[in-house]
């Protein structure tokens, strides 16, 4: 077995340890991550209304909604460095943002379009799981080019699973 067979075989079994502890339930945090990113979307939305009517009353919902929003947001991002938390909240509302281009591709027939803006909305989904669960370590992150595992990958080599692979395999919504 490999070096990142081992590392992938590690870090699903921390996350089943945390799914069985009871430390975390990740069918409820799924549903309350998708709540932020409405919640984040209505923000947008309530910001734009005001400025398009003149209008200061949804300045107040967008308030109302920012509140709601960070504190269910503090439900899922307890302990922050850095910028995580702000990270988080960027993600989730790329996240919503590029499912919906997707689906007005996707309403207007350009399956393609849609499809890669979808991937890149589930991508971006799961770089927040891997955020969110500390399944990644961003203290000593570096640049490398798209075709290598990591660093020490010289040659560009075939990749092991991707950060999608493995939230398909930990997170599903239908597990209740």
């Amino acid at each position: 077995m490999n070096e990142n067979d081992e590392k992938i075989k590690k870090l699903i079994a921390k996350v089943e340890e945390m799914k069985k502890s009871g430390t975390v339930d990740l069918s409820m945090e799924e549903d309350l991550s998708i709540a932020i990113m409405n919640l984040i979307s209505l923000e947008e939305h309530f910001f734009f209304t005001a400025e398009k009517t003149k209008k200061d009353e949804y300045f107040d919902l967008l308030a109302e909604t920012r509140e709601i929003r960070k504190s269910l947001l503090k439900r899922m991002m307890d302990v922050n460095e850095g910028e995580t938390w702000c990270i988080s909240k960027h993600l989730l509302a790329a996240s919503m943002r590029l499912m919906e281009v997707g689906t007005k591709f996707n309403g207007e027939g350009k399956k393609e379009d849609a499809k890669d803006m979808f991937d890149k909305a589930y991508h971006v989904y799961s770089m927040f799981w891997a955020l969110r669960l500390k399944l990644v370590d961003l203290g000593n992150v570096k640049k490398i080019n798209d075709d290598q595992i990591n660093v020490h990958d010289t040659e560009g080599t075939k990749k092991p699973w991707a950060v999608e692979d493995i939230v398909a395999k930990l997170v599903n919504c239908c597990d209740e």
